[in-house]
């Protein structure tokens, strides 16, 4: 089991960018997939991005494909989420999981069912 506390979040314009981190502690290495969901307010909750631990291939929703990065630094003890050109519709309470899911192809899934380890969230709000 991990503890996750995600940070950096805020306030920004649509276009802007920010950097999310994910703090983990615990068993860091147990965990083979780490991703960032988001819940914006009356939706559900939708995985953003993945990453599959021992190999490094990542997944992303088709929403933020080629403007958000996932990526870890080397030790496991931070998740990063890069996100350039923010929409108005990114505003969204933004949350890092840990998990050990099936994987396919080396990807791990985006369902938040599959996660059993999570942060307490960090609100993202992009004004245009």
């Amino acid at each position: 089991q991990v503890q996750l506390v995600e940070s950096g979040g805020g306030s920004v314009q649509a276009g802007g960018s920010l950097r999310l981190s994910c703090r983990v502690s615990g068993s860091i290495h147990s965990p083979s997939c780490m991703a960032w969901f988001r819940q914006a307010p009356g939706k559900q909750r939708e995985g953003v991005a993945t990453i599959y631990v021992r190999r490094g291939t990542t997944y992303y929703d088709d929403s933020v494909k080629d403007r958000f990065i996932i990526s870890r630094d080397n030790a496991g003890y931070t998740l990063y989420l890069q996100m350039h050109s923010l929409k108005s519709e990114d505003t969204a309470m933004y949350y890092c999981a840990a998990g050990s899911p099936s994987v396919r192809n080396w990807v791990c899934p985006g369902a938040s069912s599959e996660y059993r380890d999570w942060g307490q969230g960090t609100q993202v709000t992009v004004s245009s």
